[in-house]
This record gives structure tokens, C-alpha cells and sequence, in this order.
């Protein structure tokens, strides 16, 4: 700041002159202190100049109304909600996400550099502060078959960006604690940065490990215990509450329960689809639970605010101070914490503000390939009584391995794997490069009947996964998602019910949040009627199947991966 500028923003802070733009009457929260106090708050050139009493040139009578910080999501991929970035910051922002820390590891496992640098551009004058951490894990393991690779040689060009602030989640776990020389020049390239963890179910002597290698957080706790563990290391549990993956209840309670210090938490949402915020918020939905299940809401919102930005070393967010960015939330009480107006450097967010469209390079709609593909490719041999089947875990992404008899009939002299309303068939074909490769397997607990559902999202590698009870209809559910370059289909008794086009790298859709929502809605409304239970998300629950790097059991082009015992399997059937 020049001297001159600072000597008249001075005189502000200090009530000598009228501020810019004054918050009269509030009750404002001290994220330092974790307190109320009724106070206004002066600002000028969207920053905060001090709290007290002031004179405005613009004046905000707030009434008694609560003045926050704005909220920061520690940990999300755009990706994942299906819209542009521009679209669903514009929703986010709505229910008081004023920060969004991102990894683009889903666009990079499918373009690359060219999938980074899109994430960059399509968030570069959004009215939010939007973060960005250097995917680690292209492809996220050794046995993936994904897009592209990324090296530290090839991160090196963006350590001066100031929006990249250190390593995404680093997902090879056994890389990072076996001495791995890439995954550590990676480690090592971002010395002295946030580097992102990424650690389901380590034992404690490999989570020792983990930690020693510099990361310090982790968004992949399930329960308290687990994050008491991580938290006793050092770092920092990144409560998620997704669309998929919902995790808050069972580590709130914990704290709740034990009187627990809540500084080494934050709250993100990882995966949450555009309907889902739409209908319940974002950020602010976190704070709602965790308040609900009795954590006083002033540590809700530190949690949501200062702590996150400590985190990541944002220290001009996350607190209502002076020379911190006046990114505010107005809330209306303390009991339904009812968003009324949200401001970004010191600009009210307009909730009709129309969303900038910024166009994409041609060859990032270009990226659905896949070879020798044929309905008979979906036939499954039964080759013993019993199978490995992947039973899905109600409201997790981790699975169950499950060795069980499976229906099997004869056909043609040769017995074949039945589905039936208990298991059902579940392929992956590769798609990125014409390998060709596939592989079937058998899951329970997805209870779809009388059709097939088929996904180009499919974490991390994003191959096209589909599920289904018959053949027919999974063939057909695969071949419309080649026909639009990705998406989401529905088939049903041999035809199809409905696609959600995501021609940008077969993960985004360019066509307007209103659009994906309006289809969507039907899309999962019909999911539901095939017999996917309510509260299921059926797509996003599909598209955690074939990531290999969450226990117990996954789905790879390449076979069956057991990945508590690191080993593949050609066939389910196999032992």
C-alpha cells in the first residue's frame, strides 16, 4: 500500500474521517476471540479499517443482525459439482463460501496441465477467492489408467502463481511412506507450502510416517477415533459433508461427546453436486449440523473461517480485523443462522447476477475414446460358486469386500453371472486412450432394477463406469455417454431414459447450472423409482467405485483391486 493512501485510510480506521462504507448496529463475531460484541465495522478498498463506532459515507444499518467472516471451504473439486467453476461459485457464494480452496486433480487425471490451467482461467474474476493446490497424484496410483501424468518437473511452472498454495491431497499413501523418489520430489517441491493429505486407515506407525513427510491435513476421516488420531499428529481433520461422503455427524459427535478442543478442525465438502447446494447451501450447511448436534456455534465458526485460513496461510481472511478482506456474512439470528446478504471486498453479492460464461479449448471436449467395445464384452463367466463382491457402505465411499455366493445360470453351455435385486453387474471400460481395456465385476447394495446407470465420472482417473441388471441396457448406457463425450445416462428396458451431456472433459457441463438441475432432478427422481434407495446419490455414490486408493475393494479397467492387500484380480471369481 502507498504511504499516501494508508495515511487517509488511517484517519478512517481511526474516526477522524468517514469511512468508505460503514456496517452500523451489528453483533459482530471476533473470530480471534470466538465472541459477539455489538460494534460497527468500517471499510474501504474492500478491506476492514477497525471496529467500534463509526461515521460512513455509506452506511449498512444491521439492527442487531450478525456480521461474520466470510466462510472458506478447506478442501473441493469444482469439478465434482458438474458446472463450471463460474456457475457453481456463483451458487456457493450465495450461502456465504467467500474462499474455496480447490484441487483440480479431476481435471487434471483427465487433460493434463491443459485441465489445471482451465480450472485457472474460469476463476480468475469470480467474485470469490478461489485457491488452487497442485494436484499430486496424476494418475492417483501405479495401477490406474487415467489421462495424463503429472511430474514435478512439470509443477515447477506454476510455484509463482500466488493462487497455487502448496500440494494437493497426496492419495499414495504407501508412496509417501515407502521413500517413493517422484512422490517426494513433489513433496519436496513444495517445502515450506500446505501440502494436502489424503489418508484413510493408516495404522499408526504409517500415519507417524505420513506426517513426518511434511502434509498437514486430512479431509478422509470417518469417525472421531480415527480423527483424534490425526489431529494428535498434527494435522489438521477437514470435517467433509458431501454429497457422497458425510462425514460430519460421526466426528462432531465425538467432540461433542468429549468436550473435544475443536482448533484442529475445519469443514469442507470435497464432492457436493450443484442440486444438492442449491437445496441445502454449501459451508454454511456444515455450521448448521455441526451446531445441531450441539457444538456451540461460535466454534462452528471459527472452524469455518479463521481456523481454515490458518491453515492454508490466508492470514487477510477468515476474521473481521483490521487490514483483513471484508468478506462478510450477514446472518439473521443465532438459531436458523439464515444467510441475508454476503459481500466480497466490501461488494454485496447480487443473487441475479448473471454468471460469466468463459469458453474452453476445443480438444477439452474431445475426450471420450474407447476401443473394441461390444455387448458381449459385459458377460461375466462364472468360473466358481463364489465371488469377490463390493458391498457399498450407506452414506461412506469406502466399500466392503465380501466373499459370497453369487446367482449364476447356464447359457449356451456356459454358466454367467446373473444379476438379481441384491447384486448387480458393474463395468469400467478405459477411455482416455484406446487401450481397450475393461473389466466386470459384481456389487451389492446399489439396488438398481430393470436398467443401467453409466458415468464418465469416476474418480480419479474418470473412465466410463456403469452398473446395471442386464447387459442390454449397460451397453447401451456406455455407448450414449461416447455419442455425447461424457456424462451421466439412464437406461431402461432398451432405450434411453435421459442424459446429462458433461462434454468438458467428460466431467463438466457447459449448458447453465438451470439446465443441469432441471435434468438432474429427473435423473435422480428416476433412479430412485428403479430402486436406488432415498438418500442415495446414485452417481456420485458410482463414481467413488473405481478408486483404488479407498478401502476395501475397487473396480480398474486393469481387474478387481483388493486394497487392503494391494493385489489385483483378473475376475471377482478369482480367489
Amino acid at each position: 500500500m502507498e504511504l499516501e493512501r494508508y495515511r487517509i485510510l488511517s484517519r478512517m480506521a481511526r474516526g477522524l474521517e468517514k469511512a468508505e462504507l460503514v456496517f452500523k448496529n451489528a453483533n459482530v463475531f471476533f473470530s480471534h476471540t470466538g465472541e459477539f460484541v455489538p460494534c460497527d465495522v468500517a471499510v474501504a478498498d474492500g478491506k476492514i479499517l477497525g471496529t467500534g463506532t463509526y461515521e460512513g459515507h455509506k452506511e449498512i444499518d444491521l439492527s442487531g443482525r450478525y456480521l461474520c467472516p466470510g466462510f472458506i471451504d478447506s478442501h473441493l473439486h469444482l469439478e465434482s459439482t458438474l458446472v463450471t467453476p463460474p456457475e457453481l461459485i456463483s451458487q456457493a457464494v450465495r450461502w456465504g463460501t467467500t474462499t474455496f480452496i480447490v484441487d483440480p486433480h479431476e481435471a487434471a487425471n483427465v487433460s493434463g496441465t491443459d485441465g489445471i490451467d482451465y480450472i485457472l482461467e474460469q476463476t480468475e474474476t469470480v467474485p470469490a477467492n478461489v485457491y488452487v493446490m497442485m494436484p499430486s497424484c496424476v494418475p492417483s496410483t501405479n495401477i490406474d489408467d487415467n489421462g495424463a501424468s503429472l511430474t514435478a518437473g512439470k509443477m515447477k511452472n506454476y510455484l509463482e502463481n500466488p493462487r497455487i498454495l502448496g500440494l494437493g491431497e497426496v492419495m499414495d499413501a504407501s508412496s509417501v511412506v515407502e521413500g517413493s523418489v517422484s512422490m517426494h520430489e513433489k513433496l519436496a517441491l513444495f517445502h515450506g507450502k500446505v501440502r494436502d493429505g489424503h489418508a484413510p486407515f493408516l495404522s499408526p506407525g504409517d500415519l507417524n510416517a505420513y506426517r513426518m513427510a511434511g502434509i498437514t491435513t486430512d479431509h478422509e476421516c470417518v469417525d472421531y477415533a480415527y480423527a483424534m488420531e490425526e489431529c494428535r499428529r498434527g494435522i489438521q481433520v477437514l470435517i467433509r459433508e458431501g454429497s457422497a461422503a458425510r462425514n460430519l455427524e460421526a466426528i462432531v459427535k465425538g467432540i461433542v461427546e468429549n468436550g473435544t478442543d475443536t482448533e484442529g478442525f475445519c469443514f469442507c465438502t470435497d464432492d457436493k453436486h450443484i442440486e444438492e447446494i442449491q437445496r441445502e447451501g454449501h459451508i454454511n450447511c456444515n455450521i448448521k449440523k455441526a451446531v445441531k448436534l450441539g457444538l456451540p456455534v461460535e466454534k462452528a465458526l471459527k472452524m469455518a473461517t479463521i481456523q481454515a485460513a490458518r491453515c492454508y496461510g490466508l492470514s487477510h481472511l477468515g476474521a473481521i480485523a483490521p487490514g483483513c478482506q471484508a468478506d462478510l456474512v450477514v446472518l439473521s439470528d443465532l438459531e436458523s443462522l439464515e444467510i441475508l446478504e454476503v459481500y466480497h471486498k466490501g461488494v454485496k453479492i447480487q443473487r441475479d447476477r448473471e454468471t460469466e460464461k468463459i469458453p474452453c479449448a476445443p480438444k477439452l471436449k474431445n475426450t471420450v475414446h474407447i476401443l473394441n467395445f461390444t455387448k458381449d464384452r459385459l458377460k461375466l463367466s462364472c468360473t466358481s460358486k463364489y465371488a469377490h463382491v463390493i458391498e457399498m457402505t450407506p452414506g461412506q465411499i469406502t466399500t466392503l469386500d465380501k466373499r459370497e455366493e453369487v446367482p449364476c445360470i447356464e447359457k449356451n453351455g456356459e454358466k454367467e453371472f446373473e444379476p438379481n435385486r441384491l447384486y448387480q453387474k458393474i463395468a469400467v471400460i478405459e477411455r482416455h486412450k484406446y487401450t481397450g481395456k475393461m473389466c466386470q465385476g459384481i456389487v451389492k447394495g446399489f439396488g438398481i432394477r430393470g436398467g443401467a446407470i453409466a458415468s464418465s465420472v469416476s474418480h480419479d482417473s474418470h473412465n466410463i463406469i456403469v452398473v446395471g441388471d442386464n447387459d442390454e441396457d449397460m451397453y447401451l448406457a456406455v455407448k450414449e455417454l461416447v455419442r455425447t463425450q461424457g456424462g451421466y445416462t439412464i437406461a431402461e428396458g432398451g432405450r434411453i431414459f435421459e442424459t446429462l451431456p458433461l462434454p468438458v472433459m467428460g466431467l463438466i457441463s457447459d449448458a447453465g447450472y438451470e439446465k443441469v438441475h432441471a435434468v438432474l432432478s429427473r435423473m435422480l427422481k428416476k433412479a430412485h423409482e428403479m430402486g436406488i434407495g432415498e438418500g442415495f446419490d446414485p452417481f456420485i455414490s458410482l463414481s467413488f467405485l473405481a478408486l483404488p486408493v479407498i478401502p476395501e475393494i475397487r473396480i480398474t479397467p486393469r481387474g478387481i483391486y483388493l486394497a487392503k492387500e494391494d493385489r489385483m484380480l483378473k475376475s471377482p471369481f478369482d480367489e
